[in-house]
């Protein structure tokens, strides 16, 4: 079944969006209660807006140390 470009558009927007979101609510809440901000969050304190164009935003990780094996970073959507 081919899937139309407006479907592949929007799992990709979506894939986007997780990768965005950083592990989810819960991990940045996390960070917050531990007074930390997420790397991104630094990032735009650091930075003047728009200035910063984060590339492979999609790379997956190929880490098997520290029980890295198991786990998905940024979770597939595609």
């Amino acid at each position: 079944m081919e899937q139309s470009i407006n479907d592949l558009m929007k799992k990709l927007q979506e894939k986007k969006e997780k990768v965005l979101a950083g592990g989810g609510k819960k991990r940045i809440q996390a960070q917050h209660d531990k007074g930390k901000l997420t790397a991104r969050e630094r990032i735009d304190l650091l930075l003047d807006k728009d200035s910063f164009n984060e590339l492979d935003i999609f790379v997956e990780h190929r880490c098997t140390n520290f029980g890295m094996a198991g786990k998905k970073c940024p979770e597939k959507v595609l």
